[in-house]
């Protein structure tokens, strides 16, 4: 057995014999397994365990063969302590969650701390069954049917060669004990019951159904790779990234070999789930303007587009109460001067900077995003228009009107729809005596 997680540490390049790893150390038989194998293939580890205080008595107990095994091993041992009911309340997350999020949180923090390379966790084959079994029934898709990998960024999983019968044999031989969890023996939980339940039958249909599922998760896993590939092309083809924004080309998506698989392959890591994703196939080619949302970003479908942006919008409130230089966030600022009109004058053409009819318009100013309802009169028009029609007319979409911004008087008149049009009612005429210059620049500028 120690031959073949030597075998497969060098396969998957996995550790290195000068460095340092941190080795997660629950009491149970995998993680003992781990951590003597580990020590025995020549290896520099540290343990870390963690007392979730769930299990009362049982929490106590696995804290403390942990300690004791270490001490007996010469192993540096390090632990801590989650109040993890409380955390799960506070973030509103499940229990599982809740202690997955402390215990990572914790490694990665204890890894750097210590200077370890990696943290080697103990999941074995049987594991990665049950994970690809759950990933199934999820609907993940190839990805999920690949299983846990050797190595997930800092987390590096040594075992997955081995069987749980094999890690208590090993165990068995070398005459070490461990500690078992009770709750792992109840089918509460829908890991617990594929390990107690499906899987036994499973292994009566097939004595070897967990051995061929593993390996059927490695080829899933290799193939994924050649798909990765050909995958990352048919992006460059129809996406575009213009900062935080996504654009994705649905004419040239659609003639993409699996459009619906490139679609996933996109938006999954932007946090949009299958469901939404089919949702979204299925209505690239109705109207625009519909939005999907996840925690973190928003698409919406806007003339033969589907755009994603990160939902960080901000709702900035500027009150500027006389000339002078305003900051409006952390890249912008507003500089206002007034000057007497001279003959030579002539109306500012830049975007960024617009002149007006000083005596018309009326301080304090304030600059802000739209409002609904907002109405303006553009210049060169005699009567007023929703600021929103005049966006859409421009063909704007939700995400550049959110971010419009309008500089508006102390009368409540738009003045200025900023980087567009200047108010036809403060525009300078051959009547204007002073001139009011509005810039909104980047600072660097």
């Amino acid at each position: 057995m120690l031959d073949t997680v030597r075998a497969y540490i060098k396969k998957y390049s996995l550790l290195d014999k000068q460095s340092l790893y941190l080795v997660a150390l629950s009491g149970g038989a995998d993680s003992v397994c781990l951590l003597l194998m580990m020590r025995q293939l020549g290896y520099a580890v540290h343990a870390v365990h963690c007392n979730f205080h769930l299990r009362g008595e049982e929490s106590e107990r696995d804290e403390f063969f942990c300690k004791n095994l270490c001490e007996r091993l010469g192993v540096q041992f390090h632990f801590t302590h989650f109040d993890t009911l409380a955390y799960a309340d506070l973030h509103g997350v499940s229990i599982e969650m809740a202690a997955r999020n402390l215990r990572y949180a914790y490694f990665e923090q204890l890894r750097e701390s210590i200077g370890a390379a990696d943290i080697l966790v103990a999941h074995h084959r049987d594991d990665n069954v049950e994970t690809v079994l759950l990933n199934l029934i999820r609907g993940t898709g190839m990805r999920g049917l690949a299983g846990m990998r050797p190595r997930n960024g800092r987390i590096v999983r040594p075992l997955l060669c081995l069987s749980r019968k094999d890690i208590e044999c090993y165990l068995d031989a070398v005459g070490q004990d461990y500690v078992t969890d009770s709750t792992n023996l109840h089918d509460d939980v829908k890991r617990n019951k594929l390990r107690l339940n499906v899987i036994p039958l499973l292994e009566q249909i097939s004595p070897a159904a967990n051995e061929c599922i593993a390996r059927s998760a490695d080829l899933v896993a290799e193939t994924v790779k050649i798909v990765d590939v050909a995958t990352r092309k048919e992006m460059e083809q129809c996406v575009n990234k213009e900062g935080n924004t996504i654009h994705i080309n649905i004419e040239i998506l659609k003639q993409q070999p699996s459009p619906e698989y490139l679609l996933f392959a996109i938006l999954h890591p932007l946090g949009f789930h299958s469901a939404q994703v089919m949702d979204i196939y299925e209505g690239v080619d109705a109207q625009s303007g519909k939005v999907y949302k996840t925690k973190n970003n928003m698409l919406i479908t806007d003339r033969g587009e589907l755009i994603i942006e990160p939902i960080c919008f901000e709702n900035i409130c500027v009150k500027i109460p006389e000339e002078g230089t305003y900051r409006i966030d952390e890249k912008f600022v507003v500089i206002i001067s007034t000057e007497q009109r001279l003959p030579t004058f002539k109306p500012s053409k830049e975007a960024n900077m617009v002149t007006l009819d000083a005596d018309k318009v009326k301080f304090p100013l304030i600059l802000r995003n739209i409002d609904n309802g907002d109405r303006f009169m553009p210049y060169g028009m005699c009567g007023t228009k929703l600021v929103s029609d005049y966006l859409t007319d421009k063909k704007y979409n939700l995400f550049q009107r959110r971010r419009q911004k309008v500089l508006v008087d102390a009368s409540g008149e738009i003045v200025w729809l900023l980087k567009e049009r200047v108010s036809q009612k403060v525009a300078v005429t051959d009547n204007t005596i002073n001139v009011l210059t509005v810039r909104y620049v980047n600072d660097e500028e």
